[in-house]
């Protein structure tokens, strides 16, 4: 490659020209943006399940099983205990009860005149679980692994002109080939991307890093078939304020018979006064690239955003983002949304993010495949570190299930990595999770080669992230459980599921060992994050954090029930354990009413939560027992105003830190409330614990009251407070509420609910938290739960006004007025 090196007057020079041709809006901006297309392709689908029945219309993203009815164990089904990490507890209990089959979708698609001559590329996101593609009655592609995204050139295939038809056959395989609820069919996005056939960017094209937080390398990958032998590339670096920091224009010669190249663009570009992407202050750039001929026309752009910051890893401080000591506080779930099931809609992600934000998070691993692009790209925007996973266990089985493991990954690996690469919120690359158990991995040597295969070419792609495995359990020989397993040895950081109590040891006997939670219990809440020493760990991952479908305990469960979320999102009492632990710069208070115990064994850990509640709604004089949640020094519970006494927090006990238990109080109608308070020396300083000073008082910092409510007498409907998009995939989630007379939900109220959408929306899911449900989630009714209940509305694509009628015997109807932009 030959460069054309500028200086700096002939790059202020190459700057000016660009801004004035961007602001004129001349011939040069109008071809560069008609060159590359990109058409959705996610309306207007017809369905049918197993081929049989009538087509219906659907638009994508789409989840098919979501749809089916649950399929309820046979009498004679009976645990299947031979692999205890699939938890099966029946034939379909690990896929959430519902049967397994194929999704038959089909477009019609006509491609205009003006593409006859252009590349024309068919580009799926993801196909769940595998699947196959046909054009005009001919097959032309498929996936042995729906997690990640495929394109297929169809520029020779297609009639342009004419009608076109798009069929795409996708296969849930059999219950064994997940341990979890995968839903089914295009649940990602569909497109259709144009470029010119003989000069244009491949797929991912661009690879952008960082370093020192000052310097940007750029490179890209492009074909360039002209006859020509030089091209030019326009390089251009736009700051989080849209502001150009950085423009050049290069030269390439082509070197001889080379029609395929990926080249370091520039290197080392000092950006001025940079804006770090960080946690509290997600800042991101943008590059733009453009593929220029040599009479000075745009062939083909792309572009990218990209963050300027450093992760270092290391025994001794675990991680540090921007130099500073940053813990891993976050959650380790599956891919899908709860009623939605598998499809992937933004805004459904988005609101998982900014609740997990609300309640201290600043961490997610993709357990454990791939999310879509959106969530990574949300992940970005709101400055959640990721860690970001590949597979379950290299198996076929584990792995699609239609062909052998070593047939594919070596096409999965590039795709992914190439896809996430440039996203500053991805720290670790996770290539697999709990391996070492199964005796069918390939080489049999606990994962040690086909981590190694795998490492050497993801590093081809990204050498600026280190690598792990999620391991479970830690060790090679069970009998002896002495030393970790082999695998442990070799990954760059050493992840574990749950057994964080193997840190300290291991850490002596392989100082150079840096340790993250990879999953840690729910069960276990506070002793496993305070037990840690969090100066020297990356973090942890609580596992299942938000309750989801599959890996069901049992029917009627319909899946995971163990998270601190319910499946419609709302939090449940220890949610507020995990807030207290999180964000210890915020004094808070959360009473919780111990109901029931609910502890099972899971792949040999213990799960499940004390069933709790925060109400104040139960028989007079019955005898209760509670947990009050804090952060604070101390707490002082009061029964209708009369104090039952102070606690302090046992800050010292990492087994009872932030929870203060309360035994055998009198439940009496009324109010009862937690204040919470901190020791302060007599100058009030601020939100200070200091337990040795002299002269300390006790102020109060936070509270906490339930009260016992009166009888439901409405209903009350309230959505999000965003801006409603008329794009046709936007949602907008909306709680109902029964109330009572002062407007405070009444948990007992159990109603039957009868949705009514009217204007361009249409309901795609209602739920109401409960996992043990019957009910479907496709559909417009649905009963209370604890009082609640919540419909999500998919926005149509053309501005409307949007009105949620909600009917119930025993209420009046609520209306409740919106609009799409």
């Amino acid at each position: 490659m030959k460069r054309r090196h500028l200086n700096k007057a002939k790059r202020y020079r190459g700057l000016v020209f660009y801004l004035v041709l961007c602001i004129s809006g001349s011939l040069y901006s109008t071809k560069a943006s008609a060159q590359r297309t990109t058409e959705s392709l996610n309306f207007g689908w017809e369905f049918r399940l197993n081929d049989e029945g009538e087509w219906k219309q659907v638009d994508v993203p789409h989840d098919f099983q979501i749809e089916q009815p649950w399929v309820a164990p046979a009498a004679d089904e009976k645990a299947d205990n031979t692999d205890v990490a699939a938890n099966i507890k029946s034939r379909l209990s690990s896929r959430g009860f519902k049967e397994m089959g194929k999704g038959y979708y089909r477009l019609h698609y006509v491609p205009s005149e003006e593409l006859r001559g252009q590349r024309v590329l068919l580009d799926f996101e993801g196909i769940m679980y595998t699947a196959e593609v046909l054009l005009n009655h001919q097959r032309i592609g498929g996936t042995n692994y729906g997690y990640v995204g495929f394109e297929i050139d169809i520029t020779d295939g297609l009639r342009y002109g004419e009608d076109n038809l798009i069929e795409v056959v996708a296969d849930t395989r059999e219950p064994g080939n997940s341990r979890w609820y995968t839903g089914g069919g295009l649940f990602r996005d569909v497109r259709i991307v144009t470029t010119p056939k003989d000069l244009f960017f491949g797929r991912h094209p661009l690879y952008i890093t960082t370093k020192e937080n000052r310097f940007v390398s750029i490179s890209a990958e492009f074909t360039n078939r002209t006859k020509d032998e030089a091209t030019h590339i326009a390089v251009h670096i736009l700051s989080p304020d849209n502001e150009i920091v950085y423009g050049d224009t290069i030269a390439i010669r082509r070197h001889k018979m080379t029609r395929h190249q990926e080249e370091r663009i520039i290197t080392d570009v000092r950006i001025p006064d940079p804006q770090l992407w960080d946690i509290n202050s997600p800042r991101l750039y943008t590059v733009k690239a453009q593929l220029l001929r040599e009479d000075g026309t745009v062939a083909d752009e792309t572009n990218d955003q990209f963050g300027i910051r450093t992760i270092d890893f290391g025994p001794d401080f675990g991680l540090k983002l921007n130099g500073r000591k940053v813990l891993l506080k976050g959650y380790a779930n599956h891919h899908t949304l709860g009623a939605l099931g598998a499809a992937a809609y933004p805004r459904a992600i988005e609101k998982r993010i900014l609740l997990m934000k609300e309640f201290g998070m600043n961490h997610i691993r993709t357990s454990h495949n791939p999310y879509s692009r959106d969530f990574i790209k949300l992940c970005d925007k709101h400055g959640i570190l990721v860690v970001d996973e590949l597979y379950d266990k290299w198996t076929q089985q584990h792995t699609g299930g239609k062909v052998p493991f070593e047939r594919h990954w070596q096409e999965e690996v590039p795709e992914w990595v190439k896809r996430d690469r440039n996203s500053p919120s991805v720290i670790l690359w996770s290539l697999g999770n709990e391996l070492q158990q199964d005796p069918n991995m390939p080489f049999n040597d606990f994962g040690v080669t086909m981590y190694k295969l795998q490492k050497t070419l993801l590093e081809r792609y990204d050498s600026t992230r280190l690598v792990t495995v999620a391991m479970h359990p830690r060790y090679r020989n069970w009998e002896t459980d002495s030393l970790p397993h082999d695998l442990a040895m070799q990954t760059d950081i050493q992840a574990y599921n749950y057994r964080y109590m193997y840190f300290p040891g291991d850490g002596r006997r392989f100082p150079w060992m840096t340790f993250y939670q990879s999953e840690a219990s729910i069960a276990a809440m506070g002793p496993n994050f305070f037990e840690m020493d969090i100066d020297k760990v990356v973090g942890l991952a609580y596992w299942g954090a938000i309750d989801y479908l599959g890996e069901s305990q049992g029917w009627p469960a319909k899946g995971w029930a163990q998270g601190v979320f319910d499946i419609s999102l709302e939090p449940k009492p220890k949610a507020w354990l995990m807030r207290s632990m999180f964000k210890p710069e915020e004094p808070m208070v959360h009473i919780a009413v111990i109901d029931s115990k609910n502890d099972v064994m899971w792949n040999g850990i213990q799960t499940g939560n004390d069933g709790m509640s925060d109400h104040w709604c139960r028989q007079s004089g019955t005898q209760v027992s509670l947990i009050t949640y804090t952060n604070a020094d101390e707490v002082e519970l009061l029964l209708n105003g009369k104090s039952l006494g102070k606690k302090m927090n046992p800050k010292d006990d990492p087994k009872q830190r932030n929870q203060i238990r309360w035994d055998h109080i009198t439940y009496q109608n009324g109010k009862l409330e937690a204040i919470a308070y901190n020791r302060v020396s007599s100058d009030q300083l601020h939100h200070l614990t200091l337990p040795k000073m002299p002269n300390l008082q006790l102020k109060p910092v936070a509270r906490h009251r339930i009260e016992t409510v009166g009888k439901a007498v409405r209903l009350m409907a309230t959505n999000e407070p965003i801006r409603w998009l008329a794009n046709g995939t936007d949602l907008m989630h909306v709680r109902i509420e029964a109330v009572d007379s002062k407007g405070r939900r009444v948990p007992m109220a159990q109603d039957e609910l009868c949705f009514e959408v009217t204007g361009d929306a249409r309901i795609v899911a209602v739920t109401n938290g409960d996992i043990n449900s019957d009910e479907l989630n496709v559909t417009n009714r649905r009963h209370l739960w604890n009082g609640s209940a919540m419909v999500i509305l998919r926005a149509g694509r053309q501005p409307s006004k949007i009105t949620l009628t909600t009917r119930s015997d025993n209420f009046m109807s609520v209306k409740l007025q919106m609009e799409t932009h």
